[in-house]
């Protein structure tokens, strides 16, 4: 299974931030839209990714206030990326590796989804249960067991 399949599935809504963008402000966005993950752009880049963990950190230094500085200032800078093509194992592997929540999807230099460590469990349990579905199937029809049951 590739990254694409996934993205097929979970559609390409994509929630972005500046780096000089307020913190509280992004902190606010990531409330309101109930995501784990802020993209951050500029002049059309991808130049860092802002997750619950960064927010948290931030808190942290602050004596538990988001305090007044921009995203830049408390922004992962080189976030993991994926492609398109990318198998399903090799995210995994990487996510565990790098401790990555939220991995931004490219095309190139073009951002075209962000892939969650949610998204990817829930896209092996599926797999999984079709897989035990086609051979539950495969075995209740075998000749086999056709011959057993007749007998």
């Amino acid at each position: 299974m590739k990254v694409s399949e996934i993205l097929k599935v979970k559609g390409n809504i994509l929630f972005t931030v500046t780096p000089d963008s307020p913190m509280l402000d992004a902190v606010n966005v990531m409330a309101e839209k109930d995501i784990g993950s802020l993209v951050v752009m500029e002049k059309g880049n991808l130049i860092g990714m802002l997750s619950f963990r960064e927010v948290m950190a931030t808190i942290h230094a602050h004596g538990g206030a988001i305090g007044g500085g921009s995203v830049r200032q408390h922004m992962d800078s080189s976030p993991i990326t994926i492609s398109c093509d990318t198998e399903i194992n090799e995210v995994r592997r990487m996510m565990l590796e790098k401790h990555a929540r939220y991995v931004p999807v490219m095309d190139g230099k073009i951002l075209v989804g962000v892939i969650s460590f949610y998204d990817v469990a829930k896209a092996v349990l599926e797999a999984q249960s079709f897989e035990n579905k086609m051979l539950k199937s495969y075995i209740q029809s075998s000749p086999a067991m056709a011959s057993e049951q007749d007998g």
